[in-house]
């Protein structure tokens, strides 16, 4: 395409332009000569209708003498450039203002047939033999007691129709010229704005093709093309931002892997070695035992969020009591919150309250929250889990008093893997999958979450779901 393109505007410019001088150098001469002929002849011949109602019907008559109409005659041949005859039916030539008047002299027009034009007032020719070459001539009858007497002719030289004509040919031809310059403007503007970022378009896809996500695309513009341009650039920079995370990706499960597997090989081969004696081998074993719940909870962890995709994941969307939810996933915990003496603070917004959405994703959400919220909170505190309405929304939030987050690491903390050196110290089973797990069912659900936190006082998760329209009939 980047090769033909302009080669067929090119083309199609070329094409216009001869197709252009061709119709103007062929049809329109005819045409513009045509129409100055019809315009000359229509002159003349009102004039010569004027003068045959007039000085040469008064030859007819006898009003007036032959020496009177031709002095007429000559000053309207001088006024409209043209030889005006006074001819009579048989040929005869009567008077004409090209030369002066004698009675004696005969001049008869060989063949002279004034019905020859049937249909037309006017001929472009030699007059019946007359002339060497073409005149316009215009023929009007004289008329008097419903007879025709004569005829009234006029003739024209074709130069002067031809000289009047040419000039204005010419003006189309300048037209036509300086109509071709401007157009040049068009084909050039075409390049600048069409072919030339065309061509850093072709040139970007087949660097992003190979795989040169770095490579930079710059269109200076504000129109569509600039608008593609910008949306390939973007569309680079976000695969080459996928490649990294999955690059990131896989070096942080290889991490993630490689530590338990090491240990537990370690660990039997000290004990298979004798290194461990026997009387240890329960205890490293529980070891070797939690190790190996590491690797299924982080096996787990990765084929919950593969499925996890917000164009393309299922929701089993129904209407439950949120309230009741919540209340089931903090007992859930009672357990291991008595371990830490933590306690679980409920403060629910009525009895009940139902949302819309799909019920075990968001007890995964809460289940994620509140262990989140246990491993980095201090002995003896509180969580407090709080429901709140507003604008058809149910906001729920998840507060604990524990380490907090640092400001720095708060834009990082939904990130596969991520986890920031205090939760890399405190837990040290963590596969840094849970919150992405979180903000993946949020998303999915067409809702929001955000946190809030400060070190060392604690950290706040708030996400919002649809309320159902239940709780209006409940109400009622």
């Amino acid at each position: 395409m980047k090769k033909t393109l302009y080669l067929k505007f090119l083309l199609a410019y070329l094409i216009f332009g001869f197709f252009a001088f061709v119709i103007v150098t062929t049809f329109v001469p005819n045409l513009t000569t045509e129409h100055f002929l019809r315009q000359k002849a229509q002159t003349l011949y009102q004039a010569g209708s004027s003068i045959a109602d007039t000085y040469a019907s008064g030859l007819y008559t006898n009003d007036t003498s032959l020496e009177s109409v031709k002095a007429q005659l000559d000053t309207l041949s001088s006024y409209l450039d043209s030889e005006i005859w006074i001819i009579n039916p048989s040929g005869r030539l009567v008077m004409t203002t090209t030369e002066p008047v004698n009675v004696e002299e005969v001049v008869v027009i060989e063949g002279f047939d004034p019905t020859r034009n049937t249909g037309s007032y006017y001929s472009v020719d030699d007059f019946f033999g007359y002339y060497d070459s073409d005149r316009l001539n215009v023929t009007v009858p004289i008329t008097f007691d419903y007879k025709v007497k004569g005829y009234v002719v006029l003739h024209t030289d074709m130069d002067s129709i031809l000289t009047t004509t040419n000039s204005l040919l010419n003006i189309f031809y300048i037209t036509l010229a300086i109509l071709l310059l401007l157009s040049i403007i068009i084909l050039i503007f075409f390049t600048e704005v069409v072919y030339n970022p065309l061509n850093k378009i072709i040139k970007a896809t087949e660097e992003y093709a190979a795989g040169n996500m770095n490579y930079e695309l710059s269109v200076d513009s504000d129109d569509e093309m600039g608008y593609l341009a910008a949306s390939l650039s973007y569309m680079a920079s976000e695969i080459a931002r996928a490649e990294d995370d999955q690059k990131k990706f896989v070096a942080n499960v290889s991490h993630d892997f490689r530590s338990p597997l090491t240990s537990i090989k370690g660990y039997l081969e000290a004990m298979i070695d004798g290194t461990i004696p026997p009387e240890m081998h329960e205890k490293y074993l529980n070891i070797v035992l939690n190790e190996t719940d590491r690797l299924h909870k982080l096996t787990n962890s990765l084929l919950t969020l593969n499925s996890l995709n917000t164009k393309g994941m299922r929701l089993d969307r129904t209407e439950f009591d949120i309230n009741q939810v919540i209340r089931n996933t903090a007992a859930s915990f009672e357990g291991t919150c008595k371990k830490k003496t933590i306690a679980i603070e409920l403060v629910l917004t009525g009895e009940t309250m139902y949302v819309t959405a799909d019920m075990g994703k968001i007890q995964q959400v809460l289940y994620n929250l509140l262990d989140n919220a246990i491993k980095f909170s201090h002995h003896d505190s509180v969580i407090k889990i709080e429901t709140s309405e507003k604008n058809h929304k149910l906001f729920v939030s998840v507060k604990d008093t524990g380490i907090g987050i640092p400001k720095e690491e708060l834009k990082l903390i939904f990130d596969r893997f991520y986890k920031s050196d205090s939760s890399r110290g405190k837990d040290k089973k963590g596969t840094g999958l849970g919150l992405s797990i979180v903000k993946e069912i949020i998303a999915s659900h067409g809702e929001h979450i955000n946190v809030v936190s400060t070190p060392d006082v604690g950290t706040e998760f708030i996400f919002s779901l649809p309320l159902s329209s239940q709780n209006e009939e409940d109400d009622d």
